[in-house]
């Protein structure tokens, strides 16, 4: 899914396109072993606690753990992301153990995207102050590092005691990677120090280099010699016409397959490792879009990196 030099391409549930802010998230199994069978590098899953009608979207429904240990019997192969899990409203303890729960059952597939939260109608029912929401994302990330890593940890947080007689199980056998979405609250030198990587949103070429190349200069300087991966969103309505020229929609383009196959080429050239993609303002079937790109661009973004 990440490596120095290269771009991957993921998808985001709902593979739907749709109007309003509810998917129906009908043959979303189907498409998801389609799309490992194509060979797109992970399947992304948001986690939207409460609905906000005029937020105008709210991701795939459903629980994110229950919807990707579902997915993850659907699969064997392909990563599975949480783009991003909010942090700041859940326990610790219940973020690691979902966290370890799926990636055990998944074969060590799960990639944690991770943030503070950004509906503030939701904090209220949570009893959280959403102006803390900066400060009780570290030390949620914290606590769920730490009970991730250590057997019979003790450590103190806002939500209570851990005094070292008690251990979160299962363990995850290799280390979950971690990354932030967004800023989170936090400045992006602390996100290149605590994080395994940093999803971010789209942005014109030019300045989504400069981004790139901070984020670089940061990793150099908290973490030299570590590689960790820059991602990033793209919405796409992919025309019928491979030779569309591109039209701006929400966080990204309307426009023929040759430009996508061109503007992903771009990304990968200003250091993007892995681009997620969302269907949501497709004009098209999903599903044939995502065949379209599984079978004409894929392949030919593969032959043209090292």
């Amino acid at each position: 899914m990440f490596a120095p030099d290269r771009l991957t391409l993921g998808v985001f549930f709902p593979i739907e396109a749709f109007s309003g802010d509810q998917p129906t998230m009908l043959g979303q199994e189907r498409l998801a072993r389609r799309a490992e069978e194509l060979g797109y590098a992970a399947l992304w899953c948001r986690d939207v606690p409460l609905r906000d009608p005029t937020f105008g979207d709210v991701g795939q429904l459903y629980d994110p753990w229950v919807y990707l240990g579902w997915i993850a019997a659907q699969t064997s192969e392909i990563a599975l992301a949480t783009g991003a899990l909010v942090l700041t409203l859940r326990h610790p303890l219940h973020t690691a153990k979902g966290v370890a729960s799926v990636d055990r059952l998944s074969g060590n597939r799960l990639v944690l995207g991770i943030a503070s939260g950004d509906r503030p109608v939701e904090f209220p029912a949570f009893g959280v102050d959403f102006e803390q929401r900066s400060a009780l994302f570290r030390d949620n990330l914290r606590v769920v590092r730490t009970v991730l890593a250590e057997d019979f940890p003790t450590l103190q947080s806002s939500y209570g005691t851990l005094a070292g007689s008690a251990d979160l199980v299962p363990k995850p056998i290799t280390p979950v990677p971690m990354l932030v979405t967004g800023h989170s609250g936090q400045p992006l030198d602390w996100i290149a120090k605590y994080s395994d990587g940093w999803i971010t949103y789209p942005r014109g070429l030019q300045r989504q280099a400069e981004v790139a190349a901070h984020w670089r200069a940061a990793v150099g300087t908290a973490a030299p010699g570590v590689f960790k991966p820059f991602v990033q969103s793209f919405y796409v309505d992919l025309s019928d016409d491979p030779d569309a020229a591109p039209t701006p929609i929400h966080l990204g383009f309307r426009g023929g397959r040759h430009f996508v196959l061109q503007f992903l080429e771009a990304v990968r050239s200003i250091g993007v490792n892995h681009v997620i993609l969302n269907f949501k303002y497709g004009a098209r079937n999903a599903g044939d879009v995502l065949e379209e790109i599984g079978k004409e661009i894929l392949p030919q973004l593969a032959a043209s990196q090292p």
